[in-house]
């Protein structure tokens, strides 16, 4: 009989568990659970940054991301799943995931919101096998406490990007490098 050394043990033990963790969607609720959580994600947004509904009322589409993990110590990793709205129904499921490298550590959470202003940046959006935020992705920023401004240069992008409830100990979050890839959740 041979024995694996603890370390073995414990790291295959700790992946196991990861993916445990993921699950697979058969037989899940989880597309009832991220629409609630988009729901509570949407109901903070508005009612706390009022001036997004505007960005909501004038979008062709907004991918919701209730809640994102992200951590880091050298390397650093981020995932999330959400839902694409398109006039306030669920048309698909997304994951985001980022990865990281530099000088960084700690962890942090936050909740985005993509919101497609053309129907043509939707449309290349819902095209893709995996969108990544690139260069066309301008940012609402939270730039007086409490509130949330888009300048009128911010408005005429293809999309924005509103990044709010962050806690946690990694400063400043960007979706910069972020793929977004449909699922079935």
């Amino acid at each position: 009989m041979t024995f694996l050394p603890r370390r073995t043990f414990l790291a295959g033990a700790a992946g196991a568990s990861l993916l445990a963790a993921c699950g697979n969607g058969i037989g899940s609720s989880g597309a009832r659970t991220i629409d609630a959580r988009v729901d509570r994600t949407l109901n903070y947004l508005f009612s706390t940054y009022p001036a997004t509904g505007d960005l909501r009322d004038k979008s062709a589409g907004m991918l919701v991301m209730p809640l994102v993990t992200k951590a880091g110590f050298g390397v650093g990793a981020a995932y999330g799943r959400g839902a694409l709205r398109v006039q306030g129904a669920t048309v698909d499921y997304y994951s985001a995931a980022s990865g990281s490298f530099g000088l960084q550590i700690g962890a942090q959470q936050y909740s985005h919101v993509l919101f497609f202003m053309t129907s043509d940046a939707l449309e290349r959006f819902r095209r893709s096998p995996g969108w990544a935020a690139g260069a066309d992705v301008e940012y609402a920023l939270n730039q007086t406490g409490e509130n949330l401004s888009a300048d009128t240069t911010t408005t005429t992008s293809p999309v924005i990007a509103v990044i709010f409830g962050q806690a946690g100990l990694i400063a400043g979050a960007t979706l910069k490098g972020t793929k977004y890839t449909r699922i079935i959740p």
